[in-house]
């Protein structure tokens, strides 16, 4: 088969394998290339490891930390007829490399949000690992099966108690257009929290604990994004943001369970990338290429795998010269890894730019050419070392 980017909106039907291998192995690099991080975990549970900043994590611990890995995410597996989904293809290539290297690394397909993937997750960390002391939350997903109750909830990307209007970036014909959203519904508010809040990492939490699973100084993390001014209407102030609400509530529970492990828990703030998520919120797509301009002019531009082994590095397993832990966090208990996107000179760049841009200085007032980039390499395309017109078995 030969496998070729097929696009539809904010999403990529195909996936290629050696790409997501060649994608998987250029994290690996750039967090050998840092140096081993002093201080970390050794046994880690990623619930959401195949993608985004949950591979990233995965990497980072394994390859930075040489920590043991169990990762649990919800891919699509691969046929003669059609490609996985890239996470699949990701997942393959960090185990393979994982062993490799002599690092323990094992995975679970299946619905987080489900009593049986959590159950057999619990029974294999008892027969492989033993108690684990980091926990990685990073989920991103637009529906849940409560596993209590059988219903299904799906998230919305919607304005609360007003309408909303804003540029937005239509990325299949690189034009700027105004998008308008109605406000959301209470009941579409509630779902958004119940598929997007803290509920389902408490219930992890809640499960390992039972199961005598959580290790002395057991730290948790899940990761979120607040959003900047442009963003804040549909993001910080709209449904999301309820549900980002609900996380920090988690957060103080999760805090008070790992109080008796002497472990805490946190909530990670991270800067905007391109993710399969994030391609999929209106205004994003145009607001992440002005961003990514103005970073990159200002050498201070991170990707996900740069976020996470400075957030592994200098926050969570970080120590000064006397030894003290270095992680800060703000007034919410939350780290803030997106520093470095909120500095005030990087936003007014951000706010003046969105004035201006046009469809047709578009290519010149933004890293558009650099956000199709990112996209593409999420699924594997893109990379000088693979040869896309190689006929190759798509059953990894």
């Amino acid at each position: 088969m030969i496998i070729r980017p097929k696009i539809r909106g904010f999403l990529c039907t195909t996936a290629h394998p050696k790409g997501c291998e060649a994608h998987v192995l250029e994290q690996i690099n750039y967090v050998k290339s840092k140096g081993p991080i002093a201080n970390g975990p050794r046994k880690v549970l990623v619930i959401g490891a195949s993608t985004g900043y949950g591979l990233a994590s995965r990497i980072t611990a394994t390859f930075g930390c040489n920590s043991s890995t169990l990762g649990v995410s919800f891919e699509r597996e691969p046929s003669s007829e059609s490609t996985g989904s890239a996470g699949w293809y990701n997942t393959v290539a960090f185990e393979k490399m994982a062993k490799a290297a002599g690092v323990y690394a094992s995975s679970i397909n299946g619905d987080a949000f489900s009593d049986a993937i959590r159950d057999s997750t619990i029974e294999r960390i008892k027969k492989d690992l033993g108690p684990v002391d980091l926990v990685v939350y990073s989920i991103a997903s637009p529906r849940r099966t409560h596993p209590k109750t059988g219903q299904t909830a799906k998230s919305v990307l919607k304005p609360i108690g007003q309408t909303f209007s804003s540029k937005t970036l239509d990325t299949d014909k690189a034009e700027i257009k105004t998008i308008t959203i109605e406000p959301a519904t209470d009941q579409e508010i509630q779902d958004t929290v119940t598929v997007m809040g803290g509920e389902d990492w408490e219930l992890w939490l809640e499960a390992l604990d039972k199961a005598g699973l959580i290790a002395p100084g057991c730290k948790t993390i899940a990761y979120t994004y607040l959003g900047a001014k442009p963003t804040w209407s549909i993001y910080g102030k709209g449904s999301i943001g309820k549900a980002k609400q609900d996380l920090e509530r988690a957060t103080k529970a999760i805090n008070e369970r790992l109080m008796k492990h002497k472990g805490a828990a946190y909530l990670g703030v991270m800067k905007a990338i391109v993710t399969q998520a994030s391609s999929a919120i209106p205004v994003m797509p145009l607001y992440i290429s002005l961003l990514y301009k103005i970073m990159k002019e200002k050498q201070i531009h991170e990707g996900c795998i740069e976020q996470v082994q400075r957030l592994f590095a200098t926050r969570l397993y970080g120590k000064d010269v006397s030894g003290k832990d270095l992680i800060r966090t703000d007034e919410a208990g939350r780290i803030r890894m997106d520093d470095f996107e909120l500095q005030p000179e990087v936003q007014q760049a951000v706010e003046d730019r969105w004035n201006e841009v046009t469809s047709s200085n578009l290519l010149e007032m933004t890293d558009f050419r650099g956000y199709q980039a990112d996209f593409l390499k999420l699924f594997g395309f893109g990379f000088a070392s693979v040869n896309y017109e190689q006929d190759i078995d798509p059953i990894v």
